[in-house]
């Protein structure tokens, strides 16, 4: 049986490696060795950023639901508190998109929630 020499996946495998460090600077998108360093550190930071990332929007959320709550005169943890015991189920995403959208819905979730307390 022939001998089968791996220049053609080393060749693919390198390549494919060098094709996700394209747009790095200086050698860290020429050469392999500095390449291959450098896509796993990016790949780390890409999986870290979205952990983020849902982290980032959770805070943003929670500090314009408090800003509504502020101007409707109560605290963001009491709004929350009574829209559980009011049994309203809904998300922060939600809530913060009422409080920018439309200021008379969410005063009347307000409502509702301090009627809960």
């Amino acid at each position: 049986m022939a001998r089968i020499k791996g220049a053609l996946m080393t060749r693919k495998r390198r390549n494919k490696v060098l094709k996700l460090a394209k747009g790095y600077y200086g050698s860290k998108s020429r050469l392999f060795k500095t390449a291959k360093q450098a896509v796993i550190k990016s790949g780390n930071y890409a999986y870290i950023g979205r952990k983020q990332k849902k982290r980032n929007f959770r805070r943003l959320w929670i500090t314009r639901i408090s800003a509504g709550c502020k101007v409707n005169g109560i605290n963001y943890s009491t709004f929350m508190n009574g829209l559980k015991k009011a049994g309203v189920t809904l998300n922060r995403k939600m809530l913060s998109e009422i409080a920018i959208a439309d200021p008379a819905a969410f005063t009347a979730l307000v409502e509702q929630a301090k009627a809960a307390l």
